[in-house]
């Protein structure tokens, strides 16, 4: 076990558990609104409400594990491209970059196990709900890759944006937490909203669908390094303060940090 493992073993714990406890939250979610047999569903048929819901459940879900005591010690990527996105910002390490993907793969498959065993598997297997897997929708793999590689362009522009502002620092949770709600809104008909290669990689594994999976790594990838790039080529690398978005908190930053004061 190298020392950078070994002493940076809680974040990377921290990641795990994060991702994990959104996992959770989605699954949840996704039975009480799309499950057969659903009395919310029921009483809510329109699909772009019910897509509104999750995406204030899954948006406030986000603002909480960033807040939270280990998004605060891990800087709550919670997502291998947004981790990658650092690494090509120079913010942080390589061995620190593999801690955490590992780490949130693990965190992912977990957290879907975890709420099958909670929830049932019965249920998560649902049609409606189908593990909460990121699938194509109706204008196929070209829709889905577009719609993906732009919103994850768009969060981590933002996350950059505000991140490193002298007084929109403190906006960040509630920012990314803003952008994943609208996302899930108004894009998850093309892609199912994943943005994420360890979220997608967790429900996959447990539904056994690979759809196109190719297309959940290779375009959140796409996005978040050519927003790191714009970025770098536009503000330069010292505009960006740190990796975390939650910084200003008592807890160790491992990362390349300059955040001023």
């Amino acid at each position: 076990m190298s020392r950078a493992f070994r002493d940076h073993l809680p974040e990377g714990l921290a990641e795990a558990l994060g991702l994990g406890l959104f996992m959770v939250s989605a699954c949840l979610f996704a039975v009480l609104l799309e499950g057969s047999g659903s009395a919310l569903k029921a009483s809510l048929p329109a699909p772009f409400v019910r897509r509104a819901l999750m995406g204030l459940a899954m948006g406030g879900t986000a603002v909480g594990l960033i807040c939270s005591p280990w998004g605060q010690r891990s800087g709550a990527h919670l997502n291998p491209a947004v981790t990658l996105a650092f690494l090509r910002l120079g913010k942080v390490r390589w061995e620190d970059a593999a801690l955490y993907v590992g780490w949130q793969a693990v965190g992912g498959a977990a957290g879907v196990g975890a709420a099958a065993l909670l929830l049932g598997p019965a249920r998560l297997s649902d049609p409606g709900v189908g593990w909460v897997a990121t699938l194509p929708g109706a204008a196929g793999v070209p829709g889905a890759f577009g719609g993906e590689a732009l919103i994850s362009f768009l969060l981590v522009s933002t996350v950059l944006a505000v991140s490193s502002h002298p007084r929109g620092a403190r906006l960040t949770p509630w920012v990314a937490g803003a952008l994943v709600a609208l996302f899930i809104t108004f894009e998850a008909p093309l892609s199912g909203m994943s943005m994420n290669p360890a979220r997608s990689l967790a429900s996959a594994l447990f539904a056994g669908r690979w759809d196109a999976f190719w297309l959940y790594v290779a375009a959140p990838l796409l996005g978040t390094l050519a927003a790191a790039e714009l970025h770098l080529r536009a503000r330069g690398a010292s505009s960006v303060w740190c990796a975390k978005l939650h910084h200003r908190n008592a807890r160790r930053c491992i990362f390349l940090c300059a955040v001023p004061g």
